[in-house]
């Protein structure tokens, strides 16, 4: 039996996460102080999928490259693919074949995060008779999704590209298992509407030509993470899943209440207070009289002065000292927020790197 290989795709503009974008791929921004796509490297490699190729677009290819290098750190191997424009999910698995030669392989969309896993379906798609197969989840606006079609005995019959009159509610993953036959109808594509050529499209012609294809249904949750409220939801749904850790220095055991994980050399101070789930990473201060809610993770080489932070991402190297309350945001790197005045009230920010706010 060939060993199955993997392939994530880590294109796109990233438009809808503007300013976040604009200095770094989609996939890298941090949920639960991990880029997104880790995640997705590592559900692979916990799958047993070692050889891996990272289709690579136009959004900084080279701090890809720069942060999983030739994967050896993290004990897979990595082979990169350029895809010279977005041109859609199916011309960028066309733009592996070779390396995936004859080997069934996995597709992770890099902005994709699933509980549990993918190591049961790997199993199950290697010992089927299957060609290929697509993971399903119940969604509550299919018309933004591929959506499939089944008869009235479950069958999938259609994979219908984002329908105004959606057939069902369950729209296609960004997780795809195949078979080298895939290749085969890729090259018989043409672009759609959109100028790209539509994994849908590759898929419906297996099914046309008889071949085998299977499905599975998503029990847990399904993560796309396509918009700043998606990456603030995703963070939520894994600070919800993490085991507490203390590696730093907390002055006072007071300071924390619920599920917490704290990295090396980061001291929280005493009357400082923290309520999990929330993770901090390394290098980081946590001053007196700061308070950081739920579902907050902060990043290594932070200093938080003063404030008040609930359900928000605090990237590396920041610094917050604000006499206010910052909820529901996503902070990136190298950003300063400070305060100049004495009005406390509830802020929101979706900023870019190395930006600086005086309030």
């Amino acid at each position: 039996m060939n060993l199955m290989k993997g392939i994530i795709l880590h294109g796109g503009h990233g438009t809808r996460l503007r300013p976040l974008t604009h200095t770094g791929p989609k996939q890298l921004i941090p949920v639960a102080n991990k880029p997104i796509s880790r995640y997705v490297l590592e559900d692979l490699k916990n799958s047993g999928i070692t050889d891996i190729t990272i289709v690579l677009g136009a959004a900084y290819p080279e701090k890809v490259k720069q942060y999983y290098g030739d994967g050896s750190d993290l004990n897979v191997k990595i082979t990169y693919q350029i895809q010279d424009a977005p041109r859609g999910i199916a011309h960028a698995i066309g733009l592996c074949e070779q390396h995936m030669g004859t080997s069934p392989f996995v597709v992770y969309l890099g902005d994709n995060l699933l509980k549990g896993g993918i190591n049961h379906l790997v199993e199950e798609f290697q010992t089927s008779n299957q060609d290929a197969m697509v993971l399903l989840c119940q969604v509550k606006e299919p018309q933004q999704f591929g959506v499939a079609k089944f008869d009235g005995e479950g069958k999938l019959t259609q994979l219908i590209e984002k329908p105004k009159h959606p057939p069902s509610d369950y729209a296609l993953t960004g997780i795809y298992f195949f078979k080298s036959a895939i290749f085969t109808m890729i090259r018989q594509l043409k672009p759609s509407w959109r100028d790209e050529l539509e994994i849908t499209d590759a898929i419906q012609k297996l099914l046309d030509d008889g071949y085998n294809l299977g499905y599975q249904i998503v029990k847990d949750w399904w993560k796309d993470t396509g918009t700043p409220e998606d990456i603030l939801e995703a963070n939520r749904l894994v600070l919800d899943e993490m085991k507490p850790k203390i590696e730093g220095k907390v002055e006072d055991n007071s300071s924390l209440q619920g599920r917490i994980t704290i990295g090396q050399n980061t001291n929280i101070k005493e009357k400082a207070l923290i309520r999990g789930p929330a993770i901090i990473g390394e290098n980081t201060t946590i001053e007196a009289n700061v308070y950081i809610g739920p579902y907050t993770s902060i990043g290594d080489n932070v200093s938080i002065k003063q404030g008040e932070i609930e359900n928000s991402i605090i990237m590396n190297n920041c610094i917050i000292d604000i006499k206010d309350r910052i909820t529901d945001s996503i902070i990136a790197p190298y950003s300063k927020i400070i305060s100049s005045k004495n009005t406390p009230h509830g802020k929101r920010f979706i900023i870019g790197e190395r930006t600086h706010i005086e309030l």
